[in-house]
């Protein structure tokens, strides 16, 4: 019988409990690398797939991601959700053998009903890479299976963050294109991307992301049908159909009950109560670069593809209206003082006086402007600045109706009434004039005191400013859209007065078609969410 020293002892006491340790550690590692072995090679039944690891695997998968591919439009996000999850080809092992990713390219495949291209979602790639998935023996060597797996991964994950983003937040990002745009617009954030990769139905899932407001379904069907504008081309209607869908998927709609909400290219104000208008009333907007209409969506210049707005172009905004202020005085702003007021003086020396304009220099009113040699003031060297007086000749009217915002624009009365007869509106400096300032604000405040002494005030000779406060704050936007079905399903086409279809569909088509130009992707950088 053999003796064991105490250390022989010790050293297989050790090796008794260490050895069952370590060959369950083998055994686990070997499950874990044969269950994606497994999936794929019972699926596919090409022997390749039985040597597949998730090391092997996630070799490959990192070089791909770090390759700095320009098709994925998020690739910050998805390689960091890649990181997180030990580089696994989710969306091959759960969507490729239940004919989750054909669906999805079904769905792409009519990407053209919403406007878009299935160019954009990498369709063929992955049609390509199922038929090289589901037809024995075309993969033919471990490498081949490692990179074909990497790419379809990619292609699957970018694809369905796109699709789904394009068709919930836009394909495009207004503010990225729009200069004068203020308008609260949710954008794709990274807990809405990480819905792609827990998917378990793909048809319920892509159906549930489909835009399915009444005025988008209606320009969807006009699209399909091919409808035809007054006055303009099939081609011209199709890409103010397409640029007005890519608009309504944006996220800046009304939420509230009431609000009041200005059409520029319509040259109409609506107050909407319970989805429904309750007063209407036309406006004047700000003059724009392409009244005109010189330029079309069919015809249109270089210089029109960027969004370079014309000075006096009222922005697109949202905010509150907080109070109106009756007889207002009017701080005139220096761009027209430069242009208007001091060429005006000049010509005439008592313009100003004619015009209850005031002048001030250092904040000390000017006693006798009329003095001043105006043909020697220039907007180099202008010391003064004007306010105009309440009166019947104060360019803002009898009542502006004041919101916060970037720009300094208000709603507001006008003495020049004649404007509203007019089919092109759009005449302002920037501001909205309204047609019936006075209906405005019996519908905001309501019969009662305040409203009383509105119209009292309104009314008086010797006018004084007089500010009051709404008892209740009501939500202002100020939109550009240029085709919308109304209240009977006919659809209403507005002309582009900004040009801003123009600028909305020259970068849809670089989205759209790549080849033309660089590529203009869904969101621009970070996938935090964002509002602002």
């Amino acid at each position: 019988m053999i003796q064991l020293t105490p250390v022989k002892k010790t050293t297989v006491i050790l090796l008794f409990f260490i050895l069952p340790t370590l060959a369950l550690t083998f055994q686990s590692c070997k499950k874990k690398r044969s269950e994606m072995a497994n999936v794929l090679y019972k699926q596919t039944h090409n022997k390749i797939f039985k040597d597949v690891t998730p090391e092997g695997f996630s070799e490959v998968f990192k070089k791909a991601l770090a390759a700095g591919n320009p098709k994925l439009a998020h690739a910050a996000f998805i390689a960091d959700h890649y990181e997180k999850n030990d580089y696994t080809p989710e969306l091959v092992l759960t969507q490729l053998f239940n004919n989750g990713l054909e669906t999805a390219t079904e769905y792409y495949s009519h990407a053209d009903d919403h406007g878009l291209d299935a160019e954009m979602f990498q369709t063929e790639q992955i049609k390509a890479l199922i038929v090289k998935f589901k037809t024995k023996g075309q993969i033919k060597t471990l490498n081949e299976a490692y990179q074909d797996m990497a790419d379809l991964e990619l292609a699957a994950a970018n694809s369905l963050i796109n699709y789904s983003n394009a068709l919930q937040y836009g394909a495009i990002n207004p503010k990225s294109i729009f200069q004068r745009y203020f308008m609260n617009t949710r954008r794709p954030d990274s807990l809405s991307m990480l819905r792609v990769f827990h998917i378990s139905n793909m048809g319920l899932y892509l159906d549930s992301i489909q835009p399915k407001d009444t005025e988008y379904l209606a320009l969807q069907k006009a699209l399909k049908s091919g409808v035809v504008a007054k006055g303009a081309s099939k081609e011209e209607t199709r890409r103010i159909l397409i640029v007005n869908l890519e608009r309504l998927r944006w996220k800046n709609k009304p939420g509230e009950h009431k609000y009041v909400i200005v059409n520029i290219p319509d040259f109409f104000l609506n107050v909407i109560d319970s989805g429904r208008s309750v007063l209407g009333m036309k406006v004047c907007v700000g003059q724009g670069r392409n009244m005109d209409n010189a330029n079309t969506l069919v015809a249109y210049n270089d210089t029109c593809k960027e969004d370079k707005p014309y000075e006096h172009e009222t922005p697109l905004l949202n905010s509150q209206i907080h109070s109106v202020e009756v007889n207002p005085i009017w701080n005139i702003p220096r761009s027209i003082a430069n242009k208007e007021i001091i060429v005006e003086a000049a010509k005439d020396r008592f313009y100003l006086a004619n015009k209850s304009i005031d002048v001030y220099k250092d904040d000390v009113k000017v006693p006798n402007p009329e003095d001043i040699d105006w043909s020697k003031i220039t907007k180099e060297n202008l010391p003064y600045e004007f306010k105009q007086e309440p009166g019947e000749d104060n360019s803002l009217g009898k009542i502006k109706f004041l919101f916060n915002n970037k720009s300094s624009v208000y709603l507001h009365d006008t003495p020049a009434k004649s404007a509203f007869f007019w089919k092109m509106r759009a005449v302002s400096h920037g501001c909205v004039r309204l047609g019936d300032p006075q209906a405005l604000a019996l519908n905001l405040f309501g019969a009662g005191d305040d409203y009383d002494t509105i119209v009292d005030d309104m009314g008086a000779d010797n006018p004084d400013p007089t500010t009051i406060g709404l008892p209740k704050k009501v939500p202002v936007y100020i939109t550009y859209v240029t085709c919308w079905p109304d209240e009977k399903g006919v659809l209403q086409f507005r002309k582009d007065v900004y040009g801003l279809d123009i600028v909305l569909y020259d970068h849809l088509l670089k989205l759209l078609h790549p080849k033309i130009g660089k590529s203009y992707l869904a969101d621009t950088g970070s996938v935090a969410a964002s509002t602002n």
